[in-house]
C-alpha cells in the first residue's frame, strides 16, 4: 500500500485528532519542504476557518500530490505531534 493510500485510510482519524497548533505547524513545515506553496496554505487557512475543515484540506491536498508529499507529511507530523502520529498506527515510507 502507498503512503498516499495509507493517508486515505487514516483521514478520519487525523481530522478528528489533530489540534489546530499542530495544522499550522504542518503547514508550514510543509511550505519549507516545498510540498505546499504559499497559496495554498493562505487558501487552507482563509477558507478554513473551522479546525476539522482546515485538518481535512490539509490532509487531502497532500495527498492528492503523491507519496512523496504523503511521506514528508508522515515525517513532519512525527516530529510536531508523536501522540496523534502513533494513534495513526502509520510509518514513513524510504521514497
Amino acid at each position: 500500500m502507498s503512503t498516499a493510500q495509507q493517508l486515505h485510510g487514516v483521514r478520519t482519524k487525523f481530522i478528528e485528532k489533530a489540534s489546530k497548533v499542530v495544522l499550522d505547524q504542518l503547514m508550514d513545515d510543509l511550505l519549507e519542504d516545498k510540498v505546499l506553496t504559499d497559496g495554498e496554505i493562505e487558501g487552507i487557512k482563509e477558507e478554513y476557518k473551522q479546525r476539522a475543515d482546515k485538518a481535512r484540506q490539509l490532509i487531502d491536498s497532500v495527498r492528492r500530490k503523491g507519496n512523496i508529499a504523503s511521506n514528508k507529511f508522515l515525517i513532519r507530523l512525527q516530529e510536531r505531534d508523536n501522540n496523534v502520529y502513533s494513534e495513526l498506527g502509520l510509518t514513513p515510507r524510504s521514497t
